[in-house]
């Protein structure tokens, strides 16, 4: 099994490798426009860096909207390392830092593409399809402590 590492990043050192993977998956793969993925949000955020044997292959950024809310945005794996489940356990280990911080809900805005490992980690969605940097996404959330 290869050695898989994924943590909650040091900035600004590990920085250079979480905008490398966003650059490659979001700005070359899919055609982002620069400005909408560097939002300047980043300094206000969590990031999460992945490492597969030492190399860096995947992030995620997790954003507090207010004291009951999380956003996790930007959750990226680069093309040589997909089909592993980096991108599910990287959510995961999302998840369990804003549960960490008691924060009850999280929200997230899923490439709809991608939305069936959304589904698996518990996010339901949230109204209609709608555009987002030219891709097709849809709303979803996940409630810590659904209500019974």
């Amino acid at each position: 099994m290869t050695n898989l590492v994924i943590k909650v990043a040091e900035l600004p050192q590990e920085f250079p490798g979480i905008q490398a993977i966003r650059i490659a998956v979001f700005q070359q793969e899919q055609g982002v426009d620069p400005a909408l993925e560097f939002d300047g949000k980043d300094e206000i955020s969590d990031h999460l860096i992945a490492y597969l044997n030492g190399e860096v292959v995947g992030t995620t950024r997790i954003r507090y909207l207010d004291e009951r809310t999380a956003k996790i945005e930007r959750l990226a794996v680069l093309s040589t390392a997909r089909g592993q489940g980096i991108g599910k356990k990287i959510m995961i280990k999302a998840l369990e830092v804003i549960a960490n911080k008691n924060i009850p809900e999280v929200v997230i805005h899923a490439q709809e593409y991608v939305k069936d490992l959304y589904k698996k980690l518990d996010f339901v969605e949230d109204g209609e399809i709608f555009e987002e940097a030219s891709i097709p996404h849809v709303k979803m959330r996940k409630s810590f402590f659904p209500s019974k």
